[in-house]
């Protein structure tokens, strides 16, 4: 029996105007794994001026999701008892082997090692970790999150600059100056029986939260708030209800305006790739 069938979890990601527009695929990622014992949700967005970042960021998103798990795994029993912060060294742990992981990926695409993770692997991360008893926030760059209603975002960063995890595997003046940033953060930890619903994103989920009031492209209804993510049960029961209402949000709309017998065209709402993940916490089962 799971330990935290209470809460329910699900993401959707769509691409945003800007890239559409000159023809670049989707930089952003995201991951979800659900065990009996552990929920971990994970949103990456790839470096803009990556010539392929939509790679570290998709691959990124994978790895960290099965190294915080593993990590987790290799605590032992104790998991189930958590109750307070979890060690440090976990989290550097996790940091470590998601670097040893690129790092041989880096070297097996041959070529010049910084430009190989210049190119592909620099990627921001925002996550959650579901565990029996407390839910953990964390981040390494800039992105967004919701917890019990309270929008945080993170960021942004001097010179429009976010740190990267990858900057752990080469030379860079942010890893010099502020060595701390390329490391996990953690901003809330909070025990179960209070957490009621968490989202996380990319800092293009600003952007759809900034066109709540704004109509939906070529129709009557209007974005709505992000609390609709959570509070509407088909986004749990359909997995791919997220990525649609992302991409009703983010559609090219043209439509004959018959009074004025000319055609109007209603743009997409959303420059920059956007991503979530967003959890709930439901009552159990005869309680």
């Amino acid at each position: 029996m799971s330990l935290i069938r209470n809460f329910q979890v699900a993401g959707g990601t769509i691409f945003g105007r800007d890239h559409r527009m000159v023809g670049k695929n989707n930089h952003d990622a995201l991951a979800i794994v659900q065990t009996d014992d552990a929920i971990i949700g994970l949103v990456c967005d790839g470096c803009g001026s990556g010539l392929h970042s939509e790679v570290g960021a998709k691959i990124g998103a994978q790895l960290i999701a099965n190294m915080l798990l593993a990590n987790i795994q290799r605590l032992g029993p104790t998991v189930k008892d958590f109750c307070a912060e979890i060690p440090f060294p976990y989290w550097e742990r996790t940091r470590q082997d998601v670097l040893a992981q690129l790092r041989v990926l880096v070297q097996g695409m041959g070529g010049s090692f910084s430009q190989t993770v210049n190119d592909y692997f620099l990627f921001t991360t925002v996550g959650f970790l579901i565990l029996p008893q407390y839910t953990t926030v964390f981040s390494i760059g800039d992105g967004m999150y919701i917890l019990n209603n309270g929008f945080n975002e993170i960021g942004p960063f001097p010179n429009n600059a976010p740190p990267y995890l990858s900057y752990g595997l080469v030379d860079s003046s942010l890893g010099d100056e502020h060595p701390e940033l390329l490391k996990w953060q953690i901003h809330r930890q909070l025990a179960n029986e209070h957490v009621d619903q968490i989202l996380i994103g990319t800092d293009g989920v600003i952007d759809l939260a900034n066109a709540h009031d704004r109509h939906l492209p070529g129709k009557d209804a209007l974005v709505g708030p992000l609390s609709q993510f959570w509070t509407k049960d088909i986004f749990f029961s359909n997995r791919d209800a997220i990525r649609r209402r992302l991409w009703l949000a983010n559609r090219e709309n043209v439509a004959l305006d018959r009074e004025r017998q000319c055609l109007v065209k209603s743009p997409a709402l959303l420059a920059d790739d956007t991503t979530l993940v967003v959890a709930r916490r439901t009552p159990l089962e005869g309680s």
